[in-house]
């Protein structure tokens, strides 16, 4: 599949469309997205699948985990995999603001001040290893990734569309990382831990990068022209009054738990109702089921949540709360 064998989407985008026609057409793109990616990512459907409901949202993404594990080239894979401009930014201590954002700089020949664009200008951007610049440089994000444009010495610049940050981070644990606040990962719509690969997919990586990188030679599987259609077409699958008052119980239910300090916000309601749309269109219906919500909760939602120190020097996780949270709240049945 490569990115011109999707151009029926923008047919499909006309009025006459109905949600059974949207969520195949969605399937059919988001299935050639995902098998572009494995032809260099091994045994992760699962994580991959994750991030391609990210790209249908138009949500950024958070890749936590130890050195290693393939979380840059997991990024690049799926940068490569969309037919857009792509710029990566390595996170440093020293990185400034305007070394992301760009800044004016002043022109002798013509005697004005010219803008000269960062790395933020661009449809996908890779935040390499971002907890290890400082807060100040990590905020200067926070107004590209929720209003999708950035403002320099008072001008205001719109980003290009569609606009998505992958962000890879290691463990807070490690040395030299600063914690992302919690205002910074609250725009994130969800957080993907790969882990570590089984015995027989490490095998398979040997044989895979054994002469090449294989993401040197992967092909776009979808142009930014029809990715921003699939986005809008994910808002049109359908989401049932019990389905949508299901998921209002089960982020309202992060609010009220004794182990959370501070709760998932109203932002990140918009973001599971978004991603469970997604969800069920790359699964071929035109519906969200109450799965659809339970399978999202944990990496849409954990990232959000400040879980008291007790809670947390107890062994227990965001992710345990969130599944624990779900457990209880009642499922509709029709």
């Amino acid at each position: 599949m490569n990115a011109s064998s999707i151009s029926p989407l923008t047919a499909t985008a006309e009025a006459d469309r109905s949600p059974e026609d949207i969520a195949r057409a969605i399937q059919q793109a988001a299935g050639g997205i995902t098998e572009n990616v494995e032809k260099v990512i091994v045994g992760k459907r699962e994580t991959v699948e994750l991030i391609v409901v990210a790209l249908l949202c138009e949500g950024h993404v958070l890749l936590e985990d130890v050195p290693g594990v393939g979380k840059t080239l997991l990024a690049k894979s799926v940068a490569r995999s969309v037919d857009c401009s792509f710029r990566r930014v390595q996170f440093t201590p020293d990185l400034l603001p305007s070394d992301v954002t760009g800044l004016n700089v002043f022109n002798r020949k013509t005697e004005e001040f010219q803008f000269q664009p960062g790395p933020i200008i661009a449809n996908v951007v890779l935040a390499d290893e971002i907890n290890r610049a400082t807060p100040r440089t990590q905020s200067c994000l926070l107004e590209a990734m929720e209003e999708r444009q950035v403002t320099i010495d008072g001008d205001t610049k719109p980003l290009p569309r569609p606009f998505l940050v992958l962000a890879t981070q290691n463990p807070i644990e490690q040395e030299g990382t600063f914690p992302l606040p919690e205002a910074q990962r609250d725009r994130f719509l969800l957080t993907v831990r790969p882990g570590y690969p089984s015995a027989e997919d490490e095998e398979e990586i040997l044989l895979r990068f054994e002469r090449r990188n294989p993401v040197d030679t992967l092909a776009p599987a979808v142009s930014g022209a029809d990715l921003t259609a699939l986005q809008g077409l994910c808002r049109e699958i359908p989401v049932d009054d019990a389905v949508r008052g299901y998921l209002v119980q089960l982020v309202r239910a992060t609010r009220d738990h004794a182990d959370v300090r501070l709760g998932a916000s109203p932002r990140a309601s918009q973001s599971l109702y978004r991603a469970a749309q997604a969800r069920a269109a790359i699964q071929g219906r035109a519906y969200v089921l109450p799965d659809d919500v339970k399978a999202l909760a944990a990496p849409v939602l954990a990232h959000r949540l400040v879980i008291d120190t007790d809670t947390r020097l107890g062994g227990k996780t965001a992710e345990t709360l969130v599944a624990e949270i779900a457990g209880k709240v009642p499922v509709p049945t029709e």
